[in-house]
């Protein structure tokens, strides 16, 4: 008996419910932008100055808070980094400065390209192949509304962009805001796409 003929046949078990949590949406994490406001005028408080050596482009200066680890692991999201950085923002930003555990990293196969047929932005059709239709949250200083219709039309899973003002960084209103959409996940009514803070 197929499993067509038994759903058919009112004689049969009911499947068992699965006691398996649901799983967690993802979250896709910028580094420059929403960690690190660079475009911010002064060091912003609560934030630390940090030199990063060895890399192609010479030293690099970030500023982070370090609250910021403690906060994104209170998230009801799986974390995963979808930043330049790759897997450096384990090592140089996720470990040594945030406390966050090694974190799934989105691999780019191109970057900064500018010849989008559709003028996205460059990593927002890889964030789509990768998210496989998956339910993701991704927070970037430069996704825009352009990009969330895209990923409206193509994405099967739910989805929310949330840009990031790069002056200020990741503030207490944009986790908030992803709390809330997590929780219309739950009980079934997912929030739209575009999330710009006001």
């Amino acid at each position: 008996m197929d499993d067509v003929d038994r759903a058919a046949d009112s004689d049969a078990a009911p499947p068992a419910a699965s006691s398996d949590p649901p799983e967690r949406p993802l979250l896709l994490l910028d580094v420059d932008g929403p960690l690190n406001p660079y475009a911010a005028g002064a060091q912003p408080p609560g934030y630390g100055e940090y030199v990063v050596t060895g890399m192609p482009a010479g030293p690099l200066r970030l500023w982070l808070r370090p609250a910021h680890g403690e906060r994104l692991l209170s998230l009801p999201y799986r974390l995963v980094w979808a930043t330049t950085w790759m897997h450096e923002a384990n090592t140089v930003i996720g470990d040594r400065v945030l406390g966050l555990p090694p974190l799934p990293v989105i691999e780019w196969p191109t970057m900064f390209t500018t010849d989008d047929p559709d003028g996205l932005y460059w990593k927002t059709r890889h964030v789509a192949a990768w998210a496989a239709g998956r339910t993701f949250a991704w927070v970037d200083d430069e996704i825009t509304a352009a990009d969330a219709e895209w990923i409206a039309e193509h994405h099967a899973g739910e989805a929310l962009l949330r840009q990031i003002n790069p002056a200020r960084g990741l503030v207490e209103e944009d986790f908030e805001a992803l709390e809330a959409w997590a929780r219309e996940l739950d009980r079934g009514r997912p929030g739209t796409g575009p999330d710009t803070p006001g």
